[in-house]
């Protein structure tokens, strides 16, 4: 929540520079209350004129690594010395003894999330450690009959990774809160994987399958939290117009044919934590620079993408 605050201030201080608040939330349970607080913060710059806006996805839980869960020190110099400095037992026993106290220092996912049974492990680099994805903390704590905050450490040392990390953090009220703002577009925050080969050895965050579609189905369906109309201008204008993409956006003679045809009672999301890498649903035709690539929900086998730049900044 400081971050964001940060950056409205950051507005307020140049007196022209806009402002992205990305990935907008508020993490753990005791932050939650104040999602109010930051929303009438924004409402109030932008109505006096400063140029404010913030992004989301439209999940409960955040994706990073375990490093969220240990003190940034003990990071410095990159992996392998974060993995070296987790061996010495001395230095171990101070990070367990940061990781299990509330401090202001440094922001703890592992306290943020509340109980090691909602932090979910999902990528490792090692075939010999992939056998434990999609299995929490708590789940392999257990097994290693050890405290969460020692899995964590021998989890970083035994992958020589950062482990790919899922937390939940976030409150579904404040989700719907954060919608509701006509400022807020949407993002993935993810690559976009495909459900098959060695995307399957690893588990993502069903954001990056479901993001825009949960949007649709779930928040504008289905709980009506805002117009159909509403969100499409969100996800595609505001979108376009926030990152300074010019002929993009919008179905206008002169702009890129970017176009997306749903049905809006089917569309939905069917990835979930357990199962991530499935496809959305009630996606019917895409076009990419006026070039079909999905055809009845098939892909044609088209790539026409390109590399889309922002326009370059008018000075007087």
């Amino acid at each position: 929540m400081a971050a964001c605050t940060s950056r409205t201030c950051a507005a307020k201080a140049t007196g022209c520079v806009p402002a992205q608040i990305y990935h907008l939330k508020a993490a753990g349970e005791k932050n939650w209350p104040k999602m109010d607080d930051l929303i009438a913060r924004v409402n109030d710059a932008r109505a006096h004129g400063l140029d404010i806006s913030a992004d989301m996805y439209t999940y409960n839980a955040g994706a990073t690594g375990l490093d969220a869960a240990m003190p940034t020190w003990v990071q410095e110099g990159g992996l392998e010395a974060w993995r070296k400095r987790l061996q010495d037992p001395a230095i171990r026993a101070r990070v367990i003894q940061e990781m299990r106290t509330p401090s202001d220092q440094w922001e703890n996912l592992l306290m943020l999330a509340g109980s090691p049974d909602r932090v979910l492990l999902v990528g490792f680099r090692s075939d010999k450690m992939k056998p434990l994805t999609g299995k929490t903390l708590a789940e392999v704590a257990r097994m290693r009959n050890e405290s969460p905050e020692d899995t964590a450490i021998d989890l970083v040392i035994e992958d020589d990774s950062r482990v790919e990390t899922i937390y939940f953090i976030i409150s579904e009220n404040n989700i719907r809160k954060q919608i509701a703002q006509p400022w807020v577009t949407f993002g993935s925050d993810a690559g976009a994987p495909a459900a098959e080969g060695v995307f399957l050895k690893s588990h993502a965050h069903p954001r990056a399958y479901g993001n825009f579609v949960n949007l649709l189905g779930k928040y504008v369906r289905d709980d009506h939290v805002i117009p159909l109309a509403e969100a499409i201008r969100r996800m595609t204008f505001l979108a376009a117009s926030d990152l300074h993409i010019d002929y993009r956006g919008l179905l206008r003679p002169g702009y890129f044919a970017d176009v997306i045809v749903f049905d809006p009672q089917k569309v939905a999301a069917r990835a979930t934590y357990a199962n991530p890498h499935q496809y959305a649903v009630g996606i019917i035709d895409v076009f990419v620079n006026g070039v079909q690539v999905l055809r009845d929900g098939e892909h044609t086998g088209a790539k026409p993408g390109r590399v889309v730049r922002r326009a370059a900044l008018k000075r007087d």
